[in-house]
């Protein structure tokens, strides 16, 4: 049977990674096989943060990970599929 990516898909080098739960759906998925999102998250309404940011307060912010199967991945478009001849490319997507 024809291998379609040398690395299978992980990033492992032997041993076991571990797994985590995908933000999604709940699958638990290997943790080096996940795909993750980490965004800055303030607590305050966006009124509220334009009003104070102009009195000039520095607002707390907080991050938020979030990690996500290849499907779940792909159906919130924070991954994509990319024609054959691309995806040996490590480029980023976005």
């Amino acid at each position: 049977m024809v291998k379609k990516r040398k690395s299978g898909g992980r990033s492992r080098k032997g041993g076991n990674a571990g797994n985590v739960q995908c933000s999604c759906c709940g699958r638990f998925v290997p943790r080096d096989k996940v795909k993750v999102v980490t965004k800055q998250v303030t607590m305050v309404d966006y009124k509220l943060k334009k009003e104070l940011l102009d009195a000039g307060t520095i607002m707390p912010r907080s991050t938020v990970t979030q990690y996500y199967c290849v499907s779940c991945g792909i159906h919130r478009h924070v991954l994509a599929s990319r024609p054959k001849d691309e995806r040996k490319d490590r480029t980023p997507l976005r």
